[in-house]
């Protein structure tokens, strides 16, 4: 098992309540189950914040607008 922190955070009633009948009604009633389901959380959101910075990033020009910068390029490099 790799190295552990621990966190201290609040959370509503309503959202501790929530989420432990969830992982009681998952059978992840076992101790270190709250633990696992925020860290499996974290990651998951993590990635789709990534996804969604790396899609802005890539956001930009066209892939006619690549092809056609391509071809200039090209165009160019033939004549020197």
């Amino acid at each position: 098992m790799s190295a552990s922190t621990r966190w201290n955070f609040v959370v509503s009633q309503d959202t501790n309540d929530a989420l432990r009948k969830f992982l009681a009604s998952q059978v992840r009633d076992r101790k270190g189950e709250l633990s696992r389901f925020v860290g499996e959380a974290v990651q998951a959101r993590i990635l789709e914040l990534e996804a969604d910075q790396a899609k802005r990033r890539n956001a930009g020009p066209s892939p006619e607008a690549i092809e056609d910068t391509i071809d200039e390029v090209l165009k160019w490099a033939r004549r020197a």
